[in-house]
């Protein structure tokens, strides 16, 4: 049937858990209040997102849904990276099945997504154009001609629009037909144009590092990770690791580590109950030793001091302001 929500976030976890497909996973890299929105619409046989948020972030994830996933700038702003490359608003990306990458924001961002099961965007690209729309084995960036992309532009906002104002609307049957039907074409109209690029052979490699990178790190989720044992692990040199971190998260893997760890602290204060543990205990247990230093970076990060979080009722402990 179809449906529709807006929801509004506080919380990245949260907001991260809203992405539908599988667990993505948001590394927050600046500072200050964090907020996010997030409209869902599902029709028949195309679904919509629309996100935005107000930091800039690391965001990791991967195509495994098995469906033709489409994502595009919906707003101008900062720069938006996927795995090094600058995402325009006048482009669309291709999604790849299978294969994980990461997308950089360097600050407040909007983005759309539209997606279909691979056999319906083969039939609609054999119906509507007479072209082949097969997912591509490496993901793709199309620039669409002006009209087309600003078509698109037009119908998914309203789209999203609908959504807010009227939800009611788009879960009627026949109102949700009429709506995927243009959608579907215009997307199909953005998608048939010359001037396709792939990834260049220096960012397959890169991105190859990277998601040896993301492995190494996935293997061990709830410890510290340190540059020495990740470089050892996915057999690049810091070198050639930073490089490639430098490109794809826009921070240094040290840095990001830091980041992560940092994280993991706060995650640790956050499911504790402060009489059955300590800050020093949860911070050491992820590599911080010294304790000063860290409650200034903790502060400075969060907003908060780590005994605050940890102090903090349990059920008011997923409302905590970045």
């Amino acid at each position: 049937m179809p449906s529709s929500a807006v929801r509004a976030f506080s919380d990245p976890d949260e907001y991260a858990a809203s992405v539908r497909g599988p667990p993505v996973e948001l590394t927050i890299t600046g500072r200050g209040h964090f907020a996010a929105n997030c409209i869902s619409i599902d029709l028949p046989h195309l679904w919509m997102q629309r996100f935005s948020d107000s930091l800039p972030r690391v965001v990791h994830s991967a195509n495994r849904s098995g469906r033709a996933i489409i994502s595009f700038r919906t707003q101008p702003g900062p720069s938006l990276l996927r795995n090094g490359v600058e995402m325009h608003p006048s482009e669309i990306l291709r999604w790849n099945v299978g294969e994980s990458f990461f997308r950089q924001s360097l600050g407040p961002t909007a983005t759309g997504y539209m997606s279909l099961s691979s056999e319906e965007i083969i039939s609609a690209g054999a119906a509507i154009a007479g072209c082949d729309l097969t997912p591509p084995k490496d993901a793709l960036t199309v620039t669409p001609p002006p009209t087309a992309m600003a078509k698109l532009q037009r119908l998914h906002a309203a789209a999203g629009q609908l959504a807010q104002d009227a939800p009611a609307v788009i879960a009627q049957p026949e109102a949700a037909r009429g709506l995927e039907q243009v959608l579907i074409l215009a997307m199909v109209d953005c998608l048939t144009i010359e001037g396709v690029g792939e990834d260049r052979s220096a960012l397959r490699q890169h991105a190859k590092i990277m998601r040896r990178f993301h492995q190494a790190v996935e293997e061990r989720p709830d410890q510290a990770i340190f540059i020495p044992e990740l470089c050892t692990a996915i057999g690049a040199s810091e070198r050639t690791l930073r490089m490639c971190c430098q490109e794809h998260l826009g921070v240094s893997p040290k840095r990001y580590l830091l980041l992560r760890r940092m994280h993991l602290v706060r995650q640790g204060l956050r499911e504790s109950a402060p009489t059955a543990t300590t800050v020093t205990e949860i911070a050491t247990r992820y590599g911080f030793w010294q304790f000063g230093r860290f409650a200034g970076e903790y502060k400075s990060l969060f907003g908060e001091s780590p005994s605050i979080t940890l102090g903090r009722p349990s059920e008011q402990r997923r409302s905590v302001v970045l």
